[in-house]
């Protein structure tokens, strides 16, 4: 091992020369692997916080949900044998300021507690008021963002249903809000001694019960053997089990997702971080061409010197990927508190292990990537580069086993993205895109170069020296085109595609809603108040259409025999509305198998959607087990139907016949397709005639939709913004790295002629159109991403959007134009005698 020896005296001799030239190597490394560790480490610090505080969260130790049903006496003795109880009812409704046809109706949602509520925690109100005091006498709390809606101020009344309530506080903290879920209405709190006489709550209504249980401090273990206790207790109750361990789920399992979406972002800019190593790299080993020359005149054997540069790149790679990690690590710190204060759900901000560890391989195997390749040829310098005039650029391939460890580094990185981000899929997807944007990338660069090349001799240009000049240093061999093109091109297409799939789902929402949306979902609507209702609203000339179907409540329990907990799909996950029918219905489409006959009062039959069939493999023949306010019923799969939720209108993936559900109590869901103008007037005579029917206005509920949607557009935009700013980086080291060739450049044409305004005009062109090439490119790479994204992904119309595309090549020609004039002053001001002489 003395070859090893000699390496590494040769790279400690070379490090004594300090970083210079290696700035961009690592600003580009630090600043991938910190966006990563910062984006792992907000995660962690979300999902720890939501292990810690799981009581706090859910409200209790655990918790048994029913749905559209309270426990019985039998159901609540055995809960109650466990610990304390408290017993909640979830439940949307609309909120009114009087009772009258002209009074303000928003919509809610309603929490109705005991005297127990919170077991966990504290509700946090405004004034600061005890909840038993703020809740006593048809008290009401309510979230300041409903006050704001209706104008309320404390003291003020108002309705839920038919009863009457008076405002005390407004609720300000609300402990267990973080496993809720998502509402379309701001909260309020009522007693449930209240609702009796409201009308809100009855057979048929939709609500959860949910009955919080503090067990003490009990270990993990025995909420494992609670919960097979529990689960055998109300086997056939149609009840879900959680506890503090998975408290929130929805909110983690998004956290997740997007935390690893955002991973993937990170590593996207970590490839153009890549390009910018890759070509520091490059020019360190070129302006080392005479020392590697002069140690193979000396007997230095090829693995020798590849070694000692490898060594020297590996401690300036453990460097920037160190500097990485502690922005990572302090960026979550420091901005704590903002992230606090948009979560509902406590975060556990500290310095995680995992996500570091994550975020250093992820740095590592980028350095090695992106940095092989150069480094493999320094074993081909040969020793008479050092008595000849070679800039020591190596145009031949790297040996076999160079190629070899570069594949293999790349497949690894590529497997450990798919495994530690959690969504393989999409991961693989990714790679593979960005490989494929690079390699168009590069493609473009060598366009760009012979289009520049073959554009420059023509006549057309002729006349045009500043014009020509640019033409010719872009088309030139050793010209900065392939690194200003994949350095921004890259981060450009990641921002271009979020660009077009924002674009497209805003544009997409507003134009479909007036055609396909309908104005009103009513639920909750009573038997015996549908005539009435539809008395109304179908003898408005404002109406266009009224849609009405029975509904009523399930939980999935199996499906073809395999239990529903272990089916990974929305449709196994929580309550699931279902409906029946006679026949088919206006406008139901079967798809596969046949309706049953109207009037079928056989074993219970099934019509399932399509597409949620096929993600479930659901075939027809199947049985599934739903339970039904407590009761199970077993149907048989008959057909298929097809189902087209994107129209906002009623749709159900489980349609039972009639007989199968004859007797269950239920309600009736209704939409209404009316001119906005009439919106007002249905919703006054409706909640006047009926005040416990629920309404919930379709274009209120996509504007939350839009919000969510713009949220998600601006996180993945700063992801995206990150790896543009790398880009910018890297474009930054290859006008800086060809500030030289510049300088040598003006000098040669001041000599000959050439006034500094033609010279200054020609880097300016030279710039802004390598920019704008890599801003093409990032169009087409963006639209294609986009479009396959929305198509394939969203199941969603593409359409070019083409403002954005426009912003990103102006935005393109503009960066680059100014890093090149930036790095245009000094070769300038150069004078050209001093220039040409140090040439020889």
């Amino acid at each position: 091992m003395n070859w090893l020896r000699q390496a590494a005296t040769i790279a400690r001799r070379e490090l004594r020369g300090g970083l210079s030239g290696f700035r961009v190597f690592l600003a580009c490394l630090a600043l991938g692997v910190a966006a990563i560790a910062a984006v792992g480490s907000v995660r962690v610090s979300i999902t720890d916080g939501l292990a810690r505080e799981g009581s706090v969260i859910l409200g209790g130790d655990a918790e048994l949900q029913f749905h559209y049903r309270r426990a019985s006496d039998e159901e609540r003795a055995v809960l109650e044998g466990l610990g304390s109880v408290s017993e909640i009812l979830d439940f949307r409704s609309m909120a009114a300021t009087g009772d009258g046809p002209d009074a303000d109706r928003a919509l809610t949602q309603v929490k109705a507690v005991d005297d127990l509520y919170p077991l966990v925690g504290r509700v946090e109100l405004s004034p600061d008021i005890p909840l038993s005091d703020a809740l006593a006498d048809n008290g009401i709390v309510a979230h300041p963002v409903l006050m704001d809606r209706l104008g309320l101020a404390i003291g003020d009344v108002l309705y839920l249903g038919t009863k009457r309530f008076t405002l005390r506080a407004a609720l300000t903290r609300e402990p267990d809000a973080g496993g809720a879920g998502f509402g379309l209405g701001p909260r309020t709190l009522v007693s449930l001694a209240a609702l009796d006489g409201s009308g809100l709550v009855s057979e048929g209504s939709l609500f959860e019960a949910q009955y919080r249980i503090d067990m003490g401090d009990v270990s993990d273990e025995v909420l494992d053997a609670t919960e097979v206790q529990v689960g055998t207790a109300f086997a056939d109750a149609g009840a879900r089990w959680r506890d503090r361990r998975n408290a929130a789920p929805q909110v983690e399992r998004f956290v997740d997702r997007i935390g690893s979406f955002l991973v993937l972002v990170g590593l996207a800019g970590l490839a153009v971080g890549g390009v910018g190593v890759s070509a520091a790299v490059r020019s360190y080993l070129e302006r080392k061409t005479g020392v590697i020359a002069t140690l193979k005149t000396l007997g230095a054997e090829g693995r020798v010197i590849f070694a000692a540069y490898m060594m020297q790149i590996g401690v300036l790679a453990v460097l920037g990927i160190a500097i990485g990690l502690a922005l990572g690590a302090a960026i979550p710190l420091a901005i704590g508190p903002l992230i606090k204060a948009q979560l509902p759900v406590p975060v556990a901000l500290g310095v995680h292990l995992g996500p570091l560890l994550e975020a250093a391989l992820y740095g590592a195997l980028t350095a090695l990537v992106f940095t092989l390749w150069p480094l493999a040829r320094t074993e081909q310098v040969r020793a008479a580069s050092l008595f000849r005039d070679v800039s020591g650029a190596v145009r031949i391939w790297p040996r076999k086993r160079y190629i070899a460890a570069l594949t293999l580094a790349v497949v690894v990185l590529i497997a450990s993205s798919a495994i530690l981000s959690g969504i393989p899929t999409l991961a693989l997807y990714s790679a593979g895109g960005i490989i494929v944007a690079l390699a168009l990338l590069i493609g473009a660069a060598w366009g760009v170069r012979r289009l520049s090349r073959a554009l420059a001799g023509t006549r057309a240009v002729r006349g045009h020296p500043a014009l020509r000049l640019a033409l010719g240093s872009v088309g030139g061999p050793g010209g900065e085109a392939t690194a200003v093109v994949l350095s921004l091109g890259l981060g450009l297409t990641v921002l271009a595609a979020v660009g077009q799939i924002d674009a497209n789902m805003r544009a997409a929402i507003d134009r479909d809603l007036p055609e396909i949306a309908p104005s009103y979902f009513f639920v909750d609507i009573q038997p015996d108040q549908l005539p009435v209702f539809l008395d109304r609203v179908e003898n408005d000339p404002a109406v266009s259409r009224v849609d009405t179907a029975p509904m009523l409540g399930g939980v999935v329990r199996s499906i073809a025999g395999k239990p529903a907990s272990e089916i990974d799909h929305w449709v196994t996950r929580g309550d699931r509305r279902i409906s029946f029918a006679d026949t088919p219905g206006e406008g139901t489409r079967v798809v596969e198998g046949e309706f049953w006959p109207e009037g079928y009062t056989g074993p219970p039959q099934i019509s399932f959607a399509r597409e949620e069939a096929q993600e479930l493999g659901i075939k027809l023949g199947d049985e599934i087990v739903m339970n039904v306010l407590g009761r199970d019923i077993t149907g048989t799969v008959t057909n298929f139907r097809e189902v087209d939720f994107s129209s906002g209108g009623i749709g159900f993936v489980i349609i039972f016949n009639t007989a199968a559900l004859q007797g269950a109590p239920h309600t009736w869901l209704s939409t209404v397709y009316a001119e906005e103008s009439a919106e007002a007037a249905i919703l006054r005579d409706v909640a006047g005639d009926a005040p416990n029917i629920t309404a919930i206005r379709v274009r209120d509920a996509i504007a939350l939709v839009t919000e969510v949607l713009g949220a998600l557009a601006a996180a993945t935009s700063w992801g995206a913004g990150a790896t543009l700013l790398t880009g910018f980086i890297v474009l930054i080291g290859a006008a800086a790295a060809g500030e030289r060739s510049r300088t040598f450049e003006a000098s040669v044409l001041k000599t000959l002629g050439a006034t500094r305004a033609t010279i200054l005009t020609s880097f300016a062109i030279r710039s802004a159109l390598l920019g704008a090439a890599a801003g093409t490119v990032a169009i087409i790479g963006g639209a294609l991403a986009g479009w396959g994204i929305l198509t394939f992904v969203m199941e969603a119309p593409f359409v070019f959007e083409w403002r954005s595309a426009l912003a990103i090549v102006l935005g393109g020609s503009l960066a680059t134009l100014l890093a090149g004039l930036a790095f245009a002053w000094r070769p300038l001001a150069a004078r050209p005698a001093g220039v040409l002489r140090a040439q020889d």
